[in-house]
């Protein structure tokens, strides 16, 4: 059971790594905006926090990072520590099903491949009320739906000021092929058949799935002002 949990470990902080690979993308999308002094800024579904990093460095504001998993926002904690961030980013463990922050809390709301959880038109319709007026959402989500996914922008009361894609290309070469590879040499050193180790073996069911359907993966950042 150590070594599995080990093994987990050792695949988690390799993802993140990889996920490093793709924070020019995020990069890229905060550039979009206007500069902004200090920032409120809510990042949901933020996972074990690889965006969320880089948006205390790019804003230099205060940023509530949320999430459902204790596990992931351990990890999280851990980098704001490292850092020497505590004073201005936060880790909580919170659903986007349930966030009781006021209205007009944030001058961003960022959400990278969170938002499918609760659906597009839901996600920018309720969050809405959280955003200060002439404050921005970005979404990373996948590309599927697009045309309609501007008209949903518009009809919740935003103005789509710029988007962006992200090939299947990008994906496969950046983050499913050096994950692949990855997951090989864990099970090369293990001495556990493969499929024993649950982690691991998921990763592998979403990369045959990426390879079986790989436009499937596209995906879009979508930047949007409140109007």
């Amino acid at each position: 059971m150590q070594g599995c949990r080990l093994k987990e470990e050792e695949l988690q902080a390799y993802k993140d790594l990889l996920r490093e690979g793709l924070v020019n993308y995020t990069r890229k999308a905060f550039r979009t905006l206007p500069q902004i002094d200090k920032p409120r800024i809510l990042d949901i579904g933020c996972g074990s926090g690889v965006p969320t990093m880089e948006l205390a460095e790019l804003s230099d504001g205060e940023i509530i990072a949320i999430d459902t998993s204790q596990t992931a926002l351990d990890r999280l904690a851990s980098k704001i520590e490292k850092a020497g961030l505590a004073a201005r980013v936060k880790a909580e463990k919170c659903s986007m099903l349930n966030m009781d922050f006021p209205d007009g809390s944030f001058d961003i709301i960022w959400a990278e491949g969170s938002i499918g959880v609760v659906g597009f038109e839901k996600g920018v319709k309720e969050w809405r009320r959280l955003i200060k007026t002439g404050g921005f959402l970005v979404v990373h989500d996948d590309l599927g739906d697009l045309a309609e996914k501007r008209k949903q922008i518009s009809h919740c009361g935003y103005e789509l000021i710029n988007h962006f894609v992200l090939s299947e290309d990008i994906w496969w070469n950046k983050y499913y092929a050096p994950l692949e590879k990855k997951l090989n040499e864990i099970w090369t050193k293990s001495k556990s058949n493969r499929g024993t180790i649950p982690a691991l073996n998921d990763d592998q069911s979403e990369i045959d799935t990426f390879k079986r359907d790989p436009k499937r993966y596209r995906s879009v950042f979508l930047i949007m002002k409140k109007g």
